[in-house]
């Protein structure tokens, strides 16, 4: 074993494998390797600090010849992702197919819900263009709902240049969205040399097969990381029915121009409510609401 005799280096969690830490330093030397398997401190175990893919870390004891570390300490979080988990990041990226898979309202409004809970910038990308006519694009009317969507094709190339500008502006963005919408042949498309496992969709069930099975960092520029996560295909509502609100950016903006003067208002059928039901995702807002409602009702048989 050969350590090195220095102070710590610090750098970033970039992926886990089982039990180790793969970190990625932030000062490139010709004595270490710039990316070092790591494991962790036994009191860091013992405080009950799990570390995650996008923490920042100090390690020590560096194994020069088998590009091994231990992780010493890790930095405290601006941000934390739970779904999936991710730390310090400072957008979401949800992508959604526009065909193979077939646009699903419901089910990217709930990745979009899931997104706005963050509270980070949230950036909508379509992908699959090349597979529908503009007329059919139009049809989506996703302006209405508060996304300027980016339009991607891998097979054409369309928006690719203006979606790396876009990551390479956000020091770590997450990518996420349902089951074979695409993500890997993104960011291959993106990084030229990532090479990542692409799987097909199923024809029977329009769902992809999950080729990434867990969260990785790659980096897309001098000062931009992106995070490749597994494929879901259907987000848990968030648990209180009061805060949809906010998470819906068309309703919001009413609510700004126009309060609803009842604070515990639901926006459904509640007399004197001051909100439209005109807007494109009501019925979506409204089925989520009573969804909710639903699941908080005390059961019959206690």
């Amino acid at each position: 074993m050969v350590v090195v005799d220095q102070p710590a280096q610090s750098g970033m969690v970039v992926a886990l494998q089982a039990n180790y830490l793969e970190v990625e330093l932030d000062q490139v030397s010709e004595l270490i390797p710039s990316r070092l398997l790591c494991t962790r401190r036994t009191r860091l175990s013992h405080r009950g600090e799990a570390v995650f893919v996008g923490d920042r870390v100090r390690v020590e004891a560096i194994d020069v010849s088998h590009a091994r570390a231990v992780v010493a300490d890790v930095e405290p979080r601006f941000s934390f992702l739970t779904r999936p988990p991710v730390a310090n990041a400072t957008t979401v990226v949800v992508a959604l197919a526009v065909d193979q898979p077939a646009f699903d309202p419901d089910q990217a409004s709930r990745f979009l819900l899931t997104a706005e809970r963050t509270s980070l910038v949230v950036q909508l990308v379509l992908t699959k263009t090349d597979l529908l006519e503009p007329e059919a694009l139009e049809t989506l009317r996703l302006h209405a709902w508060g996304y300027p969507p980016l339009l991607v094709s891998t097979s054409n190339g369309l928006g690719l240049s203006n979606l790396k500008e876009r990551l390479a502006g956000s020091p770590l963005s997450v990518l996420c969205g349902p089951s074979g919408v695409g993500k890997s042949s993104l960011l291959n498309a993106l990084i030229p040399d990532l090479e990542l496992r692409i799987g097909a969709v199923s024809g029977r069930l329009q769902r992809g097969r999950h080729t990434t099975r867990h969260v990785e960092l790659h980096r897309l520029g001098a000062e931009a990381r992106v995070a490749d996560t597994p494929g879901f295909n259907r987000p848990e509502l968030p648990d209180d029915p009061r805060n949809l609100e906010v998470l819906f950016p068309e309703l919001r903006a009413q609510l700004e121009h126009h309060p609803c003067r009842f604070r515990d208002c639901l926006h459904r059928d509640e007399p004197g409510c001051g909100v439209t039901r005109d807007w494109e995702r009501y019925p979506i807002y409204r089925r989520a609401v009573e969804e909710l409602l639903g699941l908080s009702r005390p059961s019959r048989g206690g």
